[in-house]
């Protein structure tokens, strides 16, 4: 039974993914700069971009979730699901989450903020 509406749902979930694909660029830009890789300038430019974009986009989040009383909660893992509780105003809402599943909703952020950051990068060359 859904106990959270619409609303709260998307905004919590999208908290949880968007901190998962800013783990994910954090790491990817530590394997750059640790890796024998010739030309990191450009991937690392693009990667710093893609990084404020999550981070101006969690902070809106997050307060959005402070002014409705938005929590998530991570419950358990292993090696198939992931069990998360979303908190809003007394009324809570487990979900499972398949973990192929969370990567491909964590691949589709990454996506999002590599055209944001491709298109900051081009936008800020014209001027």
């Amino acid at each position: 039974m859904r106990y959270l509406n619409e609303e709260e749902l998307t905004i919590a979930s999208r908290f949880l993914f968007l901190s998962m694909a800013m783990v994910v660029i954090q790491q990817d830009m530590q394997h750059f700069q640790k890796g024998a890789f010739k030309i990191t300038e450009h991937y690392m430019g693009l990667l710093k971009r893609m990084e404020a974009e999550a981070v101006n986009e969690r902070r809106v989040l997050r307060s959005t979730m402070l002014h409705k009383q938005i929590k998530v909660v991570t419950l358990e893992k292993n090696d198939s699901f992931s069990s998360y509780l979303f908190l809003c105003r007394g009324r809570e809402e487990k979900r499972n989450y398949f973990n192929p599943a969370i990567r491909k909703k964590v691949l589709t952020i990454l996506e999002e903020l590599m055209e944001k950051g491709q298109s900051d990068q081009y936008a800020s060359a014209k001027t």
